[in-house]
């Protein structure tokens, strides 16, 4: 499995300021434009050799949340009604600096 690096593995990595990790598929991170291209194979990035990205900015429970929205946006991305996500208002603030950070303003 030579071809099966971290860079073509199907899961990433990501790691809040906290220490805490999150094991994400890889195609659910790629509603980031951010995420897509620190992960691209073809980049210099080290997160593209690693499959591992460190958010030194965002806390384990701001990262938590992105990671639901990562999911959800993966499971209906296809879909034309979706049911709303709960946010929770103390994390407001926070998530939209970190969604700011990771392109999810962007159209993809």
């Amino acid at each position: 499995m030579a071809t099966n690096g971290p860079s073509h593995n199907k899961y990433v990595t990501l790691v809040s300021s906290d220490g805490f990790e999150f094991v994400v598929l890889r195609e659910a991170t790629f509603v980031s434009p951010a995420l897509r291209s620190m992960l691209d194979s073809k980049s210099s990035f080290v997160e593209a050799r690693t499959g591992r990205c460190v958010f030194e900015e965002i806390s384990g429970m701001v990262l938590d949340k992105v990671v639901e929205y990562f999911h959800y946006w993966y499971k209906n991305q296809e879909r034309e009604v979706v049911k709303d996500m709960d946010i929770p208002v103390e994390l407001c603030l926070e998530l939209l600096m970190a969604a700011d950070y990771l392109g999810l303003d962007k159209q993809t």
